[in-house]
């Protein structure tokens, strides 16, 4: 089976903005969109980035969180089309970040917008976690996007989504598939500077050292990353970072890319192998900048 891992698209520009929409958080998103943000993230190359994936015919595409900038009313029908440029909601599989949740008022229209993707198998509404089963691999979306004050943007998973997750974990275990755990927060003490990480990280660990899990996948850190936690037994378990797939400017691990996942599903013996394609800003090209073979 074949995913692509995408994250972090925040689309521009912003739509016209009133300015009581602006007497809340959003005014520092707004500042920080207007003096820098906006210049980042590019649009066009998102687009080239969208149609390289596209040419690799993915099997189930997971896009992990942050789609728009300041969670406007406004920004979540853009939020839409580009979900159903990545594909119907059956393909596509998105769990919102913190710009998804920015303030209160942004949940029910992300829910509203963008319920299809993000709602579990023969669900009728969006809850978390969810669950996608395709090909011997089941789909974990969490929602770590929760609204914080200013200058903060960290995610909260939550006692009873934890309960749930835990619950999950083990029954999908008992069947032998190979577990894709999806949230926009690296999950893993020490996954995100403080004030940007996910707040019951340790939770999550412990959970996921019980129950174990075959691969977890984040965005948020806007570059590519790898880390281990503790699984059943003394094993490893898998925590993949996405770059942000239109940011233009950083290093090697901190540009506009996405990540294909090769899995052949068997359960714990899930073997999983990465390709990771991105710009090249010596050559404009999008290419493949890295190959690893994760277990």
């Amino acid at each position: 089976m074949l995913i692509a891992h995408l994250s972090d698209a925040h689309i521009g520009p912003l739509p016209p903005v009133l300015l009581h929409e602006l007497l809340n958080k959003r005014l520092t998103g707004f500042i920080n969109w207007k003096r820098g943000r906006s210049r980042t993230h590019d649009m066009p190359l998102l687009s080239r980035l969208l149609a390289d994936i596209g040419s690799h015919r993915p099997d189930h595409i997971a896009m992990t969180g942050d789609i728009v900038n300041i969670g406007l009313a406004g920004e979540f029908p853009l939020a839409r089309a580009f979900l159903e440029q990545l594909g119907a909601p059956g393909h596509v599989s998105f769990v919102p970040g913190n710009h998804d949740a920015y303030v209160r008022a942004a949940l029910a229209p992300m829910r509203h917008w963008l319920g299809p993707w993000m709602t579990g198998d023969g669900a009728a509404a969006s809850r978390f976690p969810y669950v996608r089963q395709r090909d011997g691999v089941a789909l974990i979306g969490l929602s770590s996007g929760v609204p914080t004050l200013p200058f903060l943007a960290s995610g909260t998973l939550g006692t009873a989504q934890l309960a749930a997750f835990a619950d999950i974990l083990a029954d999908l275990g008992r069947a032998g598939l190979c577990r894709v755990v999806m949230v926009h927060h690296p999950p893993h003490l020490g996954g995100a500077k403080p004030g940007r990480g996910l707040t019951d990280a340790a939770e999550f660990e412990r959970t996921v050292a019980r129950a174990g899990a075959e691969i977890i996948l984040h965005g948020h850190n806007h570059k590519t990353s790898l880390a281990t936690i503790p699984g059943p037994g003394g094993s490893a378990v898998p925590i993949l970072g996405a770059p942000s797939v239109s940011a233009v400017s950083g290093t090697h691990d901190h540009r506009a890319g996405y990540h294909l996942l090769h899995i052949v599903p068997d359960g714990a013996r899930s073997a999983i192998s990465l390709t990771t394609r991105g710009h090249d800003p010596q050559t404009g090209a999008i290419a493949t900048i890295g190959e690893r073979t994760i277990r």
